[in-house]
């Protein structure tokens, strides 16, 4: 089988907003992997976009997490319920707050911004805390260190790039000059920013990791919020 990398739409709504994130499935002779998840809740939209493409999320081999986010692990303990077999990966910095060993570092700081926002807002962040607490923890296999490969269509390169949370990870497709961003940064009027500033953890950290991506000048890059990024003259 000739090797695959898709990008697809998963769109979920909170407090009456809409939200619509792009994960990325590579694919070879040997390898389904999929880069981040979705919303809790989102498992039968994941199913229904991957059936599109004769694909069945029973046949998936892997799952990377980019980081514990509920939008990219949200339905990580349900898909991994529906197939037993998948290897979940994550970076070793990361993998305490996904499977809950300790706790997400989201929450604490949504219940910090919980203490100090306005009256008018109180009930939006309430019920961020406790969709953020619902999200289900799901056991690491393997471990991702800085500069590991994913043995899947030719060659996957693990980037650390920390910022958004301190453990975030990009994949690097080098023999298809692709980049998957994870929120190392976002699009925005098709223009690559931070994702998320007022929840990025550290923004220096954050905003290095992004202009290193930008950078490596690859062909396009699959951002989690946004879609395809080409840079000018790609």
């Amino acid at each position: 089988m000739e090797h695959r990398i898709l990008s697809f739409p998963i769109t979920a709504s909170f407090a009456n907003t809409e939200n619509t994130v792009y994960p990325t499935l590579l694919m070879d002779g040997h390898n389904i992997i999929l880069i981040d998840c979705g919303f809790i809740g989102s498992l039968p939209i994941l199913e229904k976009e991957l059936q599109q493409y004769g694909i069945s999320t029973k046949l998936i081999t892997g799952l990377v997490l980019t980081h514990h986010d509920h939008d990219h692990m949200g339905a990580a303990a349900a898909l991994k319920r529906l197939n037993p077999h998948i290897k979940i990966y994550a970076s070793a910095v990361e993998a305490p707050f996904i499977t809950a060993q300790e706790k997400p570092l989201r929450l604490c700081q949504a219940e910090e911004f919980q203490k100090i926002l306005p009256p008018q807002q109180q009930e939006f962040g309430k019920a961020f805390c406790d969709m953020l607490r619902r999200v289900e923890p799901v056991q690491v296999d393997v471990l991702l260190q800085d500069g590991d490969y994913l043995d899947c269509c030719e060659g996957c390169k693990v980037i650390a790039t920390p910022g958004h949370t301190p453990g975030h990870i990009s994949l690097f497709m080098e023999k298809n000059s692709i980049i998957i961003t994870g929120d190392a940064f976002a699009l925005e009027n098709h223009q690559p920013v931070i994702a998320n500033p007022q929840f990025t953890l550290d923004i220096v950290q954050a905003t290095a990791s992004m202009e290193k991506l930008l950078a490596m000048n690859v062909k396009s890059y699959y951002c989690y919020h946004g879609g395809h990024f080409t840079p000018q003259g790609k």
